[in-house]
């Protein structure tokens, strides 16, 4: 694997038919690592650190990771609670911009960058690492095939409204909608 420095435009990862580029913020940080697993999110294979950071992005790009590869990061920086830093690069992070996830959060104290019962409270360090017990991020293919049938809306973002609808509710007691169609995607 080849790693350039990639772009901080688009945080997340994002694949490009080609590679993929990750993008972080962390204002404080000092270092980003990015952590390669296999495809059950057991094993590490790779540990890269991103390589550049433009204002408060930490970003890299490498060729030959596609959709499907699991991930995660390692943040350094200072450990201050007192001045509310607390970096601890001991903890495997999920990419807070991640588009999908795989496993599951096996609960542990080892989650926390504190030692629990420690007369220091949360002002201790814990130096386990909590990864076997972390869900993982996943890169995925965005890319949509727009069909012959299908027309882009190329609505401008400021213009663009999202409306969330619970299906069951919005349909459920209309009685315009036949009714093995009430509370499904169908009635819609």
């Amino acid at each position: 694997m080849r790693l350039s420095a990639g772009s901080s435009s688009r945080l997340g990862a994002s694949w490009d038919g080609r590679g993929t580029n990750f993008a972080l913020f962390s204002a404080n940080a000092q270092k980003v690592e990015l952590c390669l697993f296999d495809g059950q999110g057991r094993r590490e294979l790779e540990r890269v650190e991103l390589p550049e950071r433009t204002e408060d992005v930490w970003h890299g790009y490498l060729n030959d990771v596609s959709p499907g590869q699991l991930y995660g990061y390692r943040v350094h920086g200072p450990y201050e609670p007192e001045r509310g830093h607390r970096f601890n690069p001991n903890k495997l992070l999920l990419d807070p911009y991640a588009r999908r996830l795989a496993g599951r959060l096996v609960w542990s104290d080892a989650h926390f960058g504190y030692r629990t019962g420690s007369a220091r409270e949360d002002l201790s360090f814990d130096r386990r690492d909590n990864a076997r017990g972390m869900p993982k991020a996943v890169v995925v293919d965005e890319t949509f095939n727009w069909g012959r049938r299908e027309i882009r809306p190329n609505i401008p973002w400021e213009d663009t409204i999202i409306y969330e609808a619970h299906v069951k509710g919005l349909t459920q007691k209309r009685e315009d909608v036949p009714p093995n169609l009430r509370g499904t995607y169908g009635g819609l």
